[in-house]
């Protein structure tokens, strides 16, 4: 196992959430935030209102920057965010989840919840000098970021459909070059 299942449901989350802002865009309704929220691991406080909804939309950038970042940049990201917001660290277990570090307080707003949890993951990341295992999808059409939590460091795309359509290409290319 490459990281823990908290780090990676983390970053599997921060990574959803950050591609909702292509197009496109697939989470611009309450109802989007809704199925969002269901489809993720968040536990505490989930308000699914507007205000919690335009909050989530403010945080894509910076998610996106922070998960994008070379290793020492990512450090500076990483600080910033541990610096700004008052942690309450402790372990605790809930629903399926062993023993796990939840760093705010669950009535804590759900945007700074997620915020905090990725830095608490891409810390693992940057402690493993795993930072190219996150990066912007292969498809030359795509600015999604793609997460590869694979064993042999394969993963390229940020979708099957990304891959797929690069496969039929190459696969046409081929036909029409032999």
């Amino acid at each position: 196992m490459l990281f823990t299942d908290d780090t990676t449901a983390a970053l599997r989350a921060a990574v959803r959430l950050v591609n909702t802002a292509e197009e496109p865009d697939t989470l611009a309704s309450v109802a989007d935030l809704d199925a969002f929220v269901r489809a993720e691991p968040y536990t505490g406080r989930i308000d699914r209102d507007a205000a919690e909804l335009e909050a989530l939309r403010g945080l894509r950038p910076r998610l996106r920057a922070m998960l994008l970042a070379p290793r020492d940049a990512m450090v500076t990201h990483v600080n910033a965010v541990l610096a700004e917001v008052s942690l309450t660290p402790r372990l605790t277990r809930h629903d399926d989840t062993d023993w796990h570090l939840h760093a705010v307080a669950d009535d804590r707003p759900l945007s700074e919840r997620i915020l905090v949890e990725t830095a608490m993951a891409l810390i693992d990341v940057i402690r493993a000098d795993e930072t190219g295992r996150i990066g912007v999808c292969a498809d030359a059409g795509c600015q999604a970021i793609a997460l590869d939590l694979s064993r042999n460091r394969s993963k390229r795309y940020c979708s099957t459909t990304c891959a797929n359509r690069n496969a039929v290409a190459a696969y046409r290319a081929r036909r029409a070059g032999g």
